[in-house]
């Protein structure tokens, strides 16, 4: 993902700009799929959950799914378009005290002691990484900018930072044997760190 290339035999094909990954996890289909790695993991910025449709969604699924017309798509952006808002996201202002928030958020899912919140200390295996900070804060960015701002709140951080740290969090055996989800651990976090 990461080199933005992929190898084929002896043959190199650079993919172009702007290149995504979006991958789908079914936890019920695991024949013939395993599960990927920490690290790998890792590497994907947001991790959504998407529940079932409802009725009307899924007989527009029905409909487009079991007739033979289908419809005609436009395009409403371009790829110059994609490049150059991701270039406006990366100029969101962060400021310094939003900053040391999101590496406190970051450093509490690895020494939850520290922030007061020593009852995680013996659910989390694992902690999120350094990308996990990289990630939270362009998420943040890229929410604010959504939101049609220029600059990053903490409110920002706490709407994107569930989908941005619930893969990037091993629970403990004890936490599983308690119910304890990763996203049950960072939503503590973010009751329990002091927001600036």
């Amino acid at each position: 993902m990461q080199e933005y290339q992929v190898t084929i035999g002896d043959t190199t094909h650079t993919l172009p700009e702007p290149f995504m990954v979006l991958a789908t996890q079914n936890p019920i289909e695991q024949e013939g799929t395993y599960p990927l790695p920490e690290a790998q993991i890792d590497r994907f910025m947001l991790k959504l959950k998407i529940t079932y449709p409802n009725k009307e969604e899924e007989k527009q699924i029905l409909e487009r799914m079991t007739f033979k017309s289908i419809e005609k798509v436009n395009p409403v952006i371009t790829p110059d378009d994609i490049r150059k808002a991701r270039s406006t996201v990366h100029e969101i202002y962060v400021d310094e005290k939003v900053k040391n928030y999101i590496v406190d958020i970051v450093f509490a899912t690895r020494k939850p002691e520290d922030y007061k919140l020593e009852n995680l200390k013996s659910l989390i295996a694992y902690g999120a990484s350094p990308r996990a900070t990289i990630c939270l804060t362009l998420a943040s960015k890229a929410y604010a900018f959504i939101k049609g701002r220029g600059y990053v709140t903490p409110e920002d951080v706490k709407e994107i930072g569930l989908d941005v740290l619930r893969h990037r969090i091993i629970p403990t055996y004890e936490a599983e044997a308690e119910e304890t989800t990763s996203e049950d651990i960072v939503k503590q976090i973010f009751d329990g760190v002091e927001v600036p």
